[in-house]
């Protein structure tokens, strides 16, 4: 299987070539040259899998070219229970991301069991092993490069903290994250990683990566490589929990489900997008987000249409406060059919500031045919169904999920089961759960004051050579 780049002007590569880097060489996106398809069979043999041996069969498709034994006990060492142990009280700890069910045909697939207590965990943990195994074999060094509205930061540095020949530096808006969120990353003190806080939001800390990405001669000198969801791995190792949580809702490969995904940056659901390509049954992807309601507005209207960084609210769900999301040009370049003269004549009017619409052309006709729906969640949308989840239910849920539980409940066609994907737990937004509830979330054991701990990190302003400079200076050699 190769890889080829969503603008088109890049040399096919295989998974393991472009496991360590993030943006092709032309800006793009890698994505499949062709989806690999899941059959009938594959399904039923598939549907009573651990998740270990799910990752495998899955990540097979994506990465023949990592011998199967090898990658057999990547996922076997990344996928345990040791792992995913930060469950709630009333969880299947015999699983990972086992299906919380609220009532008959309306699921919350638990995402947040590991290290950071975010879906993030999910693929993150797989690609910090990859990287491992990829670098030991080129015996080489790779310095990451990304950028956090929240969750991936701490789940990428607590993927790969300790780990021999990796350096993280780390990117998130200035006074934009929870505490929790915030304590998370800036108090780790390992030396190989480096939290950046700049003086903007999530976006200008995105376009800076992109900046230093697209300065091949930089990049290259340096081993600049990315975790955030613009790299392949991310979302490959992503597209595997669709799979799990379609079997765990189910009782046969014949019925259809609806996922509700809270959304960003547009990875997640991309990954939902991915597995449905291949073939899992998927009727309905339900794209829900919150007041930056870009991404619900094209979906409702055909125009994409991000907005500058005085527009990018800042809201009780900081994961989704992201204004231009990454990965949908990965769902746009399979839109104009895979037409990369097309994707890039779209992205030349979004990366100058501007917008597109699909009004009036052959995609606008096409796009229900993708599965996608979509809505929007507010403040006080998510203080109600925070409140109604845990009075109706009596399961507390954070702020993300509330905003993916309220969308999906609303779109969803009638009769088609529901699974809502978790965020993360209710811990690392203390302050809204406090307000919709009037009681503090519960956290594990090793959270427990973690907002006390020492913290660490360099506050920078929206300068591509401030960034430059100080990776440089915090590269050995």
């Amino acid at each position: 299987m190769k890889y080829i780049s969503t603008r088109g002007l890049a040399t096919p590569k295989t998974f393991t070539e472009i496991l360590l880097g993030g943006l092709a060489p032309d800006g793009g996106l890698y994505l499949p040259e062709e989806y690999p398809q899941v059959t009938r069979k594959e399904l039923d043999e598939w549907r009573n899998l651990s998740y270990a041996d799910l990752a495998f069969a899955v990540m097979s498709k994506f990465a023949p070219d990592i011998p199967a034994a090898d990658l057999k006990a990547i996922t076997d060492k990344t996928y345990t229970a040791e792992v995913y142990s930060n469950a709630r009280a009333d969880s299947d700890v015999s699983q990972i991301a086992p299906l919380l069910t609220l009532e008959p045909g309306l699921h919350i697939l638990e995402l947040s069991n590991g290290p950071t207590l975010a879906f993030k965990d999910m693929a993150m943990q797989l690609l910090g092993n990859l990287f491992e195994y990829a670098l030991d074999k080129q015996h080489g060094e790779l310095n990451i490069l990304g950028a956090t509205s929240g969750d991936t930061g701490s789940a990428a540095e607590y993927a790969m903290r300790g780990k021999h020949g990796i350096r993280v530096f780390m990117l998130s808006p200035h006074g934009k994250m929870s505490a929790f969120q915030t304590a998370q990353m800036y108090s780790l003190q390992d030396p190989n990683i480096f939290n950046i806080a700049v003086r903007g939001v999530f976006d200008d800390a995105q376009d800076l990566v992109k900046a230093v990405s697209n300065d091949h001669a930089f990049k290259s000198k340096y081993h600049i490589g990315t975790v955030n969801s613009i790299n392949w791995g991310r979302i490959s190792a992503q597209v595997v929990y669709y799979f799990k949580g379609y079997f765990a809702a189910t009782e046969s490969n014949g019925e259809q489900v609806a996922f509700s995904v809270p959304s960003g940056n547009f990875g997640n659901i991309c990954a939902g997008h991915i597995a449905r390509m291949m073939g899992l049954p998927i009727a309905q992807l339900i794209l829900a987000t919150n007041e930056n309601d870009v991404l619900d507005e094209f979906f409702k209207t055909g125009i994409y249409r991000p907005r500058g960084t005085a527009q990018t609210f800042h809201t009780s769900s900081p994961s989704m406060d992201i204004s231009k999301a990454s990965n949908f040009e990965r769902f746009v370049f399979d839109l104009v059919g895979r037409d990369s003269s097309k994707l890039r004549e779209f992205w030349e009017q979004v990366d100058a500031g501007g917008a597109f619409d699909i009004n009036d052309t052959p995609y606008w006709d096409a796009l229900p045919s993708f599965g996608f729906v979509s809505g929007k969640s507010t403040h006080q949308d998510r203080l109600d169904t925070i409140r109604a989840t845990w009075e109706k239910y009596g399961v507390m849920i954070d702020t993300h999920t509330a905003d993916g539980l309220k969308v999906g409940i609303e779109q969803r066609r009638h009769g088609l089961p529901l699974i809502c994907l978790e965020t993360a737990l209710p811990a690392k937004f203390e302050a809204t759960i406090i307000e919709a509830l009037g009681c503090e979330p519960e956290r594990p054991v090793s959270m427990e004051g973690i907002e006390s701990l020492p913290q660490r990190c360099e506050v920078m302003e929206v300068d591509v050579e401030a960034l430059k400079a100080f990776i440089v200076a915090n590269v050995p050699g």
